[in-house]
Order: structure tokens, then C-alpha cells, then sequence
């Protein structure tokens, strides 16, 4: 098993339909925050214990589960067998919310949580409580270099049939635009044109106050040229986490993958070519789906990950932070 990064979209609930598996086969990745249950609710908590488990911002309840379980793909799972009085969940699935529902095959120990019910990405989350990491023999993999990221990382196309924006895409825009607004001290943002302006523009405009003291986005990374700006949106590598390093007065990170295709995107359209091309020659791909609406980040991943932020205990953030989630079905942006 190989160590990847925790991907965007982790804890995202999207629509009615069977998500595919979080993770592909042969990785995992590990959630260093708390997570399960119990949960507590906020007034119970409070603000001080709540901010020494990195909350920052009032949330409806607290996972006071394990910190540092572990994600693998649901086929990469050997030797367990489900615990029927656990296996409850919201649809058409499982989910996490009586705790570990998967035992040890041979001793009967609770060791994991499957969750596959709609709406969820399909994930084994193993308990690190009861389950340990085992070295075999061969030899380590070692982390793709930067300038292997443009051919070695999948980019999820921004998408997908029949002309819905990709789930990973609205995730992964909602963390990088959380982190963009903390970095930006309330002043607005300048977004460059593009794909960047696409995912950004809209909701910075929105969130932000106008007016003429304004910071520049550049998009900046491995094969691209090497530009001065105040906030750089840079790659997060897919498998350290690491983000890429540069000059910029802040350095936000993006999830590889959908860095890559805002990087090196190509927005032409295919045309017909000259009348009577025969009909070999003819391309049996269809060309790329168009989106059937404008795109809008993961709300409830935006707030999740906003009040997760140390930034979000300034006032004019608490107050951005608030907006969004008592006008969650007013502002354009979402």
C-alpha cells in the first residue's frame, strides 16, 4: 500500500447516486483530525475546547472519535466480516454513524468503519485503535517529482456526462477558495482569466468588499513561467501533500489534479473539417460535455473547511463565514 494525500472530497456528500471508491486500489491515506463518534454538540463543547481540536468556528456537533484513521479503497479490504447490528445508514448504504462496523474475521475485534451508502465516497476507514501498519519486503515507492505531476497525475475532467460539474471539482475549488479569503486580509482579489477565473472569480467578488486596494492571483507551479504576484495558487502534491514553493507573498495549494487541468487546459472546440471526410476517419469520441450551468464550489465543504481555519476567528471572516451559511440559497456564488 502506497501513502497518498487525503483527497478534497473525503467527508463530501453529493446527490442520491452510488459514489464510486474514495481512494484507488493499492493507496490509502490517513485523516489526522478526530472523526466518529461519539459527536458532541457545540454548546456543550464550547469555543476554548473546541478551538484545542482545531475548530475555530461554531459547528452543529464534534466527532470526538479516533485521530488518524486510515482510508483504503472497500476491495483492498481482507479478513473482516460486517457487524450487523452496526450496519445502519441513511439510503441505500452503509455509514459511520454507529461507529466500527466491520470485525476482525478471526477474533471478533472491531477494526473498521465501511461507508458506501449514496452520497458518500466509498471508503474503509480503519481504526488506528485497533489495526497497525505492517513493513513488507520490496522496495519503498518513491514520490513523483514535480516535473512527472502534468503526466503522472490524473486530472478529473471538470464535467461530466451529461453536462454536471465534476463533484471533485466543487470540493476541491470550495477548500482552495476557504484558504484564499483567509489569506486575503477582506481586501478583493484580482483573478487572473481563464479556468482560474471560471472556479474563483464569481465568489471572491461576492464574498469580497469592492474597492480599489486589491491583491493578484497568479496560478503558479511546475512548467509554467515564473510570475510576481501577491497570492499564488500552486499544486498540492497527490502524494506527500506538500504544496508547491514560490515567491509569492501567499501560496495557496490546490488539488493537483485539478491544478493540472486549469494549468494546461485547452478550451478550443472541435470543428468539421472539410465536407465528405470519410466516414474512417471520422472520431468515434464525442467531444468533451459542456457544463449545463455556471460552476459553484461545495458549500458545506467551504464551511467545513472556513471554520477549520485559525483566520476565521477575525471578525470581518466570522462575518464572511456567517453570510454563507445563513444565505446559503441567495448568494450567487453557491
Amino acid at each position: 500500500m502506497s501513502r497518498v494525500e487525503l483527497p478534497d472530497h473525503a467527508d463530501q456528500t453529493y446527490g442520491h447516486d452510488l459514489l464510486p471508491a474514495l481512494l484507488e486500489p493499492g493507496t490509502y491515506a490517513v485523516r489526522p483530525e478526530p472523526s466518529g463518534p461519539p459527536r458532541r454538540p457545540w454548546d456543550e463543547v464550547g469555543a476554548h475546547e473546541a478551538e484545542a481540536r482545531g475548530v475555530y468556528l461554531p459547528v452543529s456537533r464534534l466527532p470526538y472519535g479516533p485521530r488518524g484513521t486510515v482510508a483504503i479503497a472497500p476491495g483492498d479490504v481482507r479478513g473482516t466480516v460486517l457487524i450487523p447490528e452496526r450496519c445502519d445508514g441513511c439510503c441505500c448504504g452503509l455509514d459511520e454513524r454507529n461507529g466500527p462496523n466491520l470485525a476482525c474475521e478471526q477474533c471478533g475485534l472491531a477494526v473498521a468503519t465501511r461507508v458506501d451508502d449514496c452520497g458518500r465516497w466509498q471508503a474503509v476507514w480503519l481504526d488506528p485503535r485497533a489495526v497497525r501498519p505492517a513493513g513488507v519486503e520490496g522496495p519503498a515507492r518513491t514520490p513523483a517529482g514535480w516535473d512527472e505531476l502534468r503526466e503522472t497525475c490524473p486530472d478529473p475532467p471538470p464535467v461530466e456526462q451529461p453536462g454536471w460539474w465534476s463533484p471533485r471539482w466543487e470540493a476541491s475549488v470550495a477548500v482552495a477558495l476557504a484558504r484564499l479569503l483567509a489569506v486575503s486580509g477582506g481586501r478583493r482579489i484580482v483573478v487572473p482569466d481563464g479556468p482560474v477565473a471560471g472556479a474563483f472569480r464569481k465568489a471572491l467578488d461576492t464574498l469580497l468588499p469592492p474597492g480599489p486596494s486589491a491583491r493578484n492571483l497568479v496560478l503558479a507551479g511546475p512548467g509554467l513561467s515564473v510570475t510576481t504576484a501577491d497570492i499564488a495558487l500552486v499544486p498540492r502534491h497527490p502524494q506527500t501533500g506538500r504544496s508547491w514553493q514560490c515567491d509569492a507573498g501567499s501560496v495557496v495549494p490546490l488539488a493537483a489534479g485539478v491544478w493540472v487541468s486549469m494549468a494546461f487546459h485547452d478550451d478550443r472546440r472541435l470543428a468539421p473539417a472539410a465536407a465528405g471526410m470519410p466516414d474512417a476517419v471520422r472520431r468515434d469520441d464525442p467531444p468533451p460535455p459542456l457544463p449545463c450551468r455556471p460552476f459553484l464550489p461545495d458549500l458545506d465543504v467551504f464551511l467545513r473547511t472556513l471554520a477549520r481555519l485559525p483566520a476565521a476567528r477575525e471578525p470581518w471572516l466570522r462575518a464572511v463565514h456567517d453570510r454563507v451559511r445563513d444565505r446559503r440559497h441567495t448568494l450567487p456564488c453557491f
